[in-house]
């Protein structure tokens, strides 16, 4: 197979001023994946800094409450910042220092991703500048405060759709100018080579975990692995301790939002309406137009609002590895709901859409059946979006007034 390439998806499609740049990232990523002492002093960092291994969580009450059919929770929201973003932002900090750079650039949608490299920029002394859709940063503002708290830049993008697709965009415009001495932290796991293969392997701690401590609670393998995607990060996090194992089987869960017959879903396989194409570094699968053009996406979950898909996970849909299904705006909020209430965890709303397919399948599983399903993140950045979502006039009139005071501050 071609290096960088996931069967016919993948690849390296970028501008020919940075050909350069990706030429050197790809030696030092290799580099390093092939010195056992790099991954030890990342195994290190994450143990000790962002609180790893995370457990494995038996939710002792959904499993009563579906007749005994385990459910097992694999607790990514305990990460440092909040969700499985430190596992690849940690690591690719990393690779900066090996590389002797001093500036981080990242994108953010939900603002995890983006908490999490200004968390790592403090803490290895880089300078950062975060890119975040402009309708992101309004509708995620918690996490915004904090990481410009912690030093970080952020910058709103009001091009386009004011979303994720946007702030990767404008994030690559600034690497273009200012590759020398800057990372871009890519943060999910798109883009061109070697960031797909590169931001698995950070991932894969999560799956290599969950194996490990399943086999240890259970005595044997999971029959299904549920995780939300977006540009697939966690999902390949989590899968990549199962694929070799094909009596497990993995279901991604797109955004599903108001519905697949509109345009109001960022459900880029389950809808069966994406087509292959290249933009932002790589070939997948992406929602477009009859002219090509990238659609605008939605979901109720920031981090999910994305127009294309990992190369990996559309291979491994290909394949027929990876099933993948789609879960409404309303089913989503539904399931955080009852996790809070059934376990008294709360969920991300991105890790919400897992919740939701896995609480539609449960019923029709086996008596003895046994899941996990990856919590990628905790909520706590989407209390906003759910006060509004469901119906809380107090929070509503409260978000208003905020998000008018923010605009007064920035047009001022």
């Amino acid at each position: 197979m071609k290096k960088g390439y996931f069967g016919p998806f993948g690849g390296s499609f970028i501008p020919e001023v940075l050909r350069e740049t990706f030429r050197q990232l790809t030696l030092a990523y290799e580099e390093a994946r092939a010195d056992p002492a790099f991954w030890q002093a990342y195994l290190r960092m994450m143990e000790n800094y962002s609180g790893r291994p995370t457990p494995l969580t038996f939710a002792e009450n959904l499993s009563r409450e579906f007749d005994g059919r385990r459910v097992y929770i694999k607790r990514e929201d305990l990460n440092q910042t909040g969700a499985h973003k430190a596992n690849n932002v940690m690591g690719q900090g990393l690779l900066v220092k090996r590389m002797g750079k001093k500036r981080v650039i990242a994108e953010t949608g939900a603002g995890q991703h983006g908490m999490a490299t200004a968390t790592m920029a403090a803490r290895l002394g880089l300078e950062c500048v975060v890119y975040m859709g402009a309708e992101d940063v309004a509708r995620q503002r918690p996490n915004v405060f904090w990481m410009e708290q912690l030093g970080t830049t952020v910058v709103p993008v009001t091009a386009g759709s004011q979303t994720l697709k946007d702030a990767i965009n404008e994030a690559m415009r600034d690497w273009v100018a200012s590759m020398d001495d800057t990372h871009y932290v890519l943060g999910t796991a798109c883009g061109g080579h070697p960031f797909p293969e590169m931001v698995a392997w950070f991932q894969s701690i999560i799956g290599l975990e969950a194996k490990g401590q399943i086999m240890a609670q259970e005595g044997r393998l999971p029959d299904k692995v549920f995780a939300c995607v977006g540009g697939g990060s966690n999902a390949m996090g989590i899968f990549s301790g199962f694929l070799e194992h094909p009596e497990v089987e993995l279901i991604g869960v797109e955004a599903g939002g108001e519905g697949l017959q509109g345009d109001r879903h960022a459900a880029r396989i389950a809808s069966g309406r994406s087509a292959v194409g290249v933009t932002q570094g790589m070939k997948t699968y992406f929602l477009q137009d009859d002219d090509g053009q990238m659609k605008s996406t939605h979901s109720v979950a920031a981090g999910l609002d994305y127009v294309g898909v990992s190369p990996i996970l559309a291979d491994l849909h290909q394949q027929g590895r990876v099933r993948f299904e789609a879960a409404l705006d309303t089913e989503v909020v539904a399931a955080l709901k009852r996790l809070m209430k059934s376990e008294g965890l709360i969920a991300a709303l991105e890790s919400s859409h897992a919740v939701a397919q896995a609480l539609k399948e449960l019923p029709d599983m086996a008596d003895d059946a046994c899941i996990i399903i990856n919590l990628s993140g905790r909520g706590d950045k989407d209390i906003f979006t759910v006060a509004d979502a469901l119906d809380d006039q107090a929070w509503r009139d409260f978000i208003m007034e905020k998000a008018a005071q923010y605009k007064v501050r920035q047009s001022g």
